[in-house]
């Protein structure tokens, strides 16, 4: 077992080859986190830790593949023993939206006539993903002094603001992505439950509408912004809340 430079802490990003896991890991490592770049593709996870510089290390995970994630683990376990930080960022928004714009993608993916395979799909990456993750990962965050898990989901999650005819997204909301993003509160809920007391603390965070390969680069935030409550809660210290749901500070999202 290696034993941490100056005791540093050391966080798991998942999906951050590109996008706003990147940034996050990126930020991360800054912050003085050893940090394992979590990535499907090896040799995009070993270019994006190469791109991040000293303190970053490409760890293959396929949120998908059980094996794939009990290997992950057993790494993290062999090299450092315990992991501090989780930051569950993996996730799809589609199978088959191709060179469709998010409008004409939407009228595909509605409750009458998405594909049951392709809500499978999604759901497997962005709900039954992140709850494996967490199961493979929750005996090596039990050994840190104190830990967190960081879970990237979205305001169109939110039933309560879906729900108003007045919500920009009300209008998209559909059992593909959004509804997943539904299921992945629910599920971090349950882990919310289950950690109560606990050392280890649980937060939700929304990046906002952030250009991302996620959207087809049709959003409105910048990498940089979209990051920046993942970041800030990813950051926050042993006497920080848990149980949150935010895309900023003092700036909560309904469930």
């Amino acid at each position: 077992m290696m034993k941490t430079e100056n005791n540093k802490r050391v966080a798991l990003v998942t999906g951050a080859n590109q996008g706003v896991g990147l940034h996050v890991a990126k930020q991360l490592v800054a912050n003085g986190f050893i940090v394992f770049v979590g990535s499907r593709n090896f040799g995009r996870g070993e270019a994006a830790a190469k791109e991040i510089g000293p303190g970053a290390i490409a760890l293959q995970l396929d949120v998908t593949d059980g094996a794939s994630i009990a290997a992950a683990a057993a790494h993290i376990s062999k090299e450092f023993g315990r992991l501090d930080l989780l930051v569950n960022n993996a996730a799809i928004s589609n199978t088959r939206k191709g060179n469709l714009s998010l409008q004409e993608y939407g009228k595909v993916s509605m409750a009458s006539n998405a594909p049951l395979d392709e809500v499978r799909a999604v759901w497997e990456t962005n709900v039954f993903g992140v709850l494996a993750v967490y199961q493979a990962m929750l005996p090596l965050l039990r050994k840190a002094p104190t830990a967190r898990i960081v879970n990237v989901s979205s305001g169109v999650g939110s039933l309560l603001l879906n729900a108003d005819p007045a919500y920009p997204y009300h209008k998209s909301f559909s059992p593909v992505y959004s509804a997943s993003k539904t299921a992945l509160n629910a599920i971090t809920l349950s882990m919310m439950v289950e950690l109560e007391g606990t050392a280890i603390k649980v937060n939700l965070v929304s990046p906002g509408f952030t250009k991302t390969n996620l959207n087809g680069y049709e959003g409105l935030q910048s990498i940089e912004e979209g990051s920046r409550e993942v970041v800030r809660v990813a950051l926050l210290g042993p006497d920080g809340p848990t149980g949150t749901f935010t895309r900023w500070e003092n700036a909560p999202i309904p469930w």
